[in-house]
């Protein structure tokens, strides 16, 4: 990811294998991640000596880490790191270690390898973690990475006729909408209000402790996710295992994802433009989370493949319709929402013929949802109010369809004990951590 945006900023396309026996910084970070969640200072809230102790420890590890990637570096001179342990292990059979009264044992180790891969080895055997993810990383890293340039440059600038024209939206306005917001906070995950509570304290902490780097995130949704970054969305994430350290360095390279970002919109304006002004969209709800950079070599890879001929359908013939890229050599399909879901190496003789021949299928089915999304609202609506529900929603695998005939059935039903309760439409019976009830849609009496 590092090496990505610095490469795309610097305009550099000059890849190269990586040889077996070395691991980038943001490598080492990743395969350090079963340590990093042992040691993290916010599972120490009640045990100050020990959180100071992992705190003070992390971060000379981190400078360690980031030393030995220095151009031109000394040879670094030995590094004795202690750190607490919540210790995780089940199995009577595992080693037996020395634990102190707060329930945590201390692990000494010294820093003194000439690369990164052997660093990692060391910190993981030291703290009796599995090394199994390291070697696998490492087989994946002998395939050869893909190489490119940037097929252009800065965005363009329109006139302000140019949106009124032609219906286009135009990113400055958007951008201006953006700067009067106030960050937003959101969950990828359904993490109970306990988790909540944790993460919303160490991103206070994190506030109090690096206020300059803050001016980058005014506008910004952020998320709390299982690993940092920007997805598609231009979301910021912050990594739940990761220390304040990596949400800090993510906060100083948001300049940079903000501009990968503003070229993807214009590569979406151009790759639409080829496709009849079709919408490429992207929604965690109907396609697994997708990361900026990952996105943008995806959509380029689609782009490059559609550029060697002339543009596929009419300008605005295909406005209205939505595209979903996906990552792999799946064949085209329709999704019940109506979004057509494409790969990126479609051919692009296949790709017309297939929008063809479900244009007006999935026209039908986009403004069947969007009935169905309203319908939905008012039926959710009349629930809570009749049941005196606190809360009434549904999980993302649930589609808009099966909400409404879950409702439909609630409301002709007689069924009493919901008074004051957070019903959840899924899949399956069961309480949540926080007392929210779950049940199917297709519920039982």
């Amino acid at each position: 990811m590092l090496r990505f945006l610095g490469r795309f900023c610097a305009g550099i396309a000059n890849h190269q294998i990586c040889r077996m026996s070395t691991l980038s910084v943001a490598e080492a970070v990743n395969a350090l991640r079963p340590f990093y969640f042992a040691v993290h200072p916010d599972f120490f809230g009640q045990y100050p000596r020990e959180r100071e102790v992992n705190e003070n420890s992390l971060k000379q590890l981190n400078s360690y880490l980031e030393c030995m990637q220095r151009p031109g570096r000394k040879t670094l001179q030995p590094t004795k790191l202690t750190f607490y342990i919540r210790d995780t292990s089940s199995d009577p059979n595992a080693p037996q270690h020395h634990v102190n009264t707060s329930g945590f044992r201390p692990v000494t180790f010294t820093l003194q390898n000439k690369d990164l891969l052997s660093v990692v080895v060391t910190i993981l055997k030291s703290c009796s973690l599995s090394t199994d993810h390291v070697q696998d990383a490492q087989i994946d890293k002998g395939l050869p990475q893909q190489t490119g340039t940037i097929p252009f440059g800065r965005p363009i600038r329109w006139d302000k006729t140019y949106y009124t024209v032609t219906g286009y939206r135009d990113p400055e306005e958007e951008l201006d909408c953006t700067v009067h917001m106030e960050p937003a906070l959101g969950w990828q995950r359904s993490w109970g209000v306990a988790h909540r509570c944790s993460q919303l304290h160490s991103l206070a902490r994190f506030i109090q402790q690096n206020s300059p780097e803050l001016h980058n995130i005014k506008g910004c949704t952020l998320i709390f996710a299982d690993n940092s970054g920007m997805n598609a969305a231009g979301q910021i994430m912050l990594g739940t295992v990761d220390v304040h350290h990596h949400w800090a360095k993510l906060l100083e390279r948001l300049p940079i994802y903000y501009d990968l970002h503003s070229h993807l919109s214009v590569l979406k304006e151009r790759t639409s433009y080829l496709l009849g002004d079709v919408e490429l969209i992207y929604d965690e709800d109907l396609q697994p989370t997708v990361m900026l950079e990952d996105y943008y070599r995806m959509l380029k890879t689609f782009y490059q493949n559609l550029i060697v001929i002339q543009p596929l359908f009419h300008p605005r013939s295909l406005k209205g319709l939505q595209i979903i890229l996906q990552n792999d050599s799946s064949a085209p399909s329709l999704l019940k929402a109506g979004q057509l879901s494409i790969p990126v190496t479609c051919d692009p003789t296949t790709l017309q013929w297939f929008i063809q021949a479900h244009s007006q299928r999935a026209r039908t089915y986009l403004r069947k949802e969007e009935e169905l999304e309203l319908k939905q609202k008012t039926l959710i609506r009349d629930c809570t109010e009749r049941f005196g529900l606190q809360r009434l929603y549904k999980e993302p695998s649930v589609s808009s369809q099966q909400m409404v005939k879950c409702c439909q059935r609630l409301l002709e039903g007689h069924i009493g004990e919901l008074q004051g309760m957070h019903l959840c439409i899924s899949h399956f019976y069961t309480v949540l951590q926080d007392g929210d009830l779950c049940v199917p849609w297709d519920w039982k009496w």
